[in-house]
């Protein structure tokens, strides 16, 4: 059955062999065979009750590895804040997040770094990931019992009433992905990566 993991690993097997990844994730489910992959996992607690490694701590061992991207494997808790950090200072990068839509994974990314500490308000955080997230892929089991992709939505940048605002790229209509009118905003950022936006969005039906 087709799972998220398995999308991140789809995804990871197109960066470029020349770019350093670093993954992090609490159980180690990535296999993307990167010739330049570095993967971390957390660790509980020992029977001292010392020793723990979360996740969070190793985002930030991550920044610290000179990372071309990073991989969190499943954002949960305040994690996501250090993550958001990365992302909004530059560092190309994706994560997996339980949630029922794009757009309801795009309140989550705005509600999880408040877990963080009493310091982080919504007045940071919203601008910060309507800035940081350029699109947002959501999969989800259909009626038939298997997953596949249900949307995938672009990020406008802009926020009203502290909502993001996002357009839909891709919607799944009988049983098909069809394109929606919406195209990511910072088309500078595929344009470095070698990839035209224009044909890569120029279909206007698409296969399962």
């Amino acid at each position: 059955m087709f799972r998220k993991t398995t999308l991140l690993n789809c995804l990871a097997a197109s960066i470029p062999g020349s770019q350093r990844l670093v993954s992090v994730e609490e159980v180690f489910e990535l296999q993307c065979g990167h010739p330049d992959w570095v993967a971390m996992q957390t660790r509980q607690a020992g029977l001292e009750g010392t020793g723990t490694v979360d996740l969070r701590m190793l985002v930030k061992e991550a920044l610290r590895m000179r990372p071309s991207r990073i991989i969190v494997g499943e954002v949960r808790a305040a994690e996501c804040l250090d993550l958001l950090l990365a992302l909004n200072a530059g560092l190309p990068g994706m994560a997996s997040i339980h949630a029922n839509s794009a757009r309801q994974a795009l309140v989550k990314l705005c509600t999880l770094p408040l877990l963080a500490g009493d310091n982080i308000g919504s007045r940071f955080v919203v601008p910060s990931v309507a800035a940081s997230v350029d699109v947002v892929v959501h999969t989800g089991i259909g009626a038939d019992g298997v997953r596949a992709v249900r949307e995938i939505v672009a990020v406008t940048g802009r926020v009203e009433n502290d909502l993001i605002e996002a357009e839909p790229v891709f919607v799944r209509r009988d049983g098909r992905l069809e394109r929606g009118h919406g195209s990511p905003l910072r088309r500078e950022a595929f344009e470095q990566a070698g990839i035209d936006l224009d044909e890569a969005l120029g279909a206007g039906r698409w296969a399962p």
